[in-house]
């Protein structure tokens, strides 16, 4: 199972860039762009599938992340670590005495970045698995290190959007993702309800890598829940 990793972090280009970075190392990124998201998301959580991380951003547009952190150590021990362009000594020393578990600085770079999440992860007994990176069902083979989409010898060509909904089921591949996570993973928490959107681009996948679209052998319909990828043809 994926560990599941809250990104509060308003900046629309770094959110994305950084749920995209982690989602291809396995990791199940929920996003929220605000203090109110955020707190919507951990409260909501389904059950059974609390965050596990969070990676938050102090200049949100409703307060400051500190609020949240506070919060969160509060309530529990879920591990923070506070990404900023805020690189003031004393700020970072206020905010590790808080509870938060890490301070990066922006820029930073992604394999910096993954290497804290291990070490903040590890700290509070959290181990993490092995990312599947490589899905292959039958004629289909999906790498998401390269991204490359392959249907038999043919190369794939892939819309951007299509290319994140295809690589958001192969990180789940075998197990049902409900309708309002892909879009909330794909689009981002504000299109949950729009429904259209994942019609749409579901039915240009199916058209691209199924052999008959009608009769998908790949993209799977679970009817009023969501869709499912079919189980990898080797699972080890």
């Amino acid at each position: 199972m994926s560990q599941r990793v809250l990104l509060v972090e308003d900046d629309r280009v770094l959110r994305s860039s950084l749920r995209e970075a982690l989602s291809v190392e396995g990791y199940d990124v929920r996003t929220a762009a605000s203090l109110a998201d955020a707190r919507a998301q951990l409260q909501h959580c389904p059950a059974g599938e609390p965050i596990e991380l969070v990676l938050l951003d102090l200049g949100l547009p409703d307060g400051d992340g500190q609020a949240l952190l506070a919060e969160l150590r509060h309530s529990g021990s879920t591990p923070v670590i506070v990404v900023s362009a805020r690189e003031a000594e004393g700020q970072k020393i206020r905010l590790l005495d808080s509870g938060a578990d890490d301070y990066l600085v922006k820029p930073f770079g992604i394999g910096e970045l993954l290497a804290r999440m291990r070490v903040a992860l590890r700290r509070r007994g959290h181990h993490s698995e092995p990312a599947l990176l490589h899905y292959q069902h039958g004629p289909l083979s999906v790498d998401l290190k390269t991204r490359r989409v392959l249907l038999g010898n043919a190369d794939m060509h892939l819309t951007p959007t299509e290319y994140a909904l295809l690589a958001r089921l192969v990180r789940q591949a075998g197990q049902v993702v409900t309708h309002r996570q892909l879009l909330a993973d794909v689009w981002g928490a504000e299109h949950t309800e729009q429904t259209h959107y994942l019609r749409l681009y579901m039915g240009q996948l199916r058209a691209k890598l199924e052999v008959n679209s009608a009769e998908p052998q790949h993209l799977l319909t679970e009817p009023g829940v969501g869709y499912r990828l079919a189980e990898p043809d080797n699972n080890d």
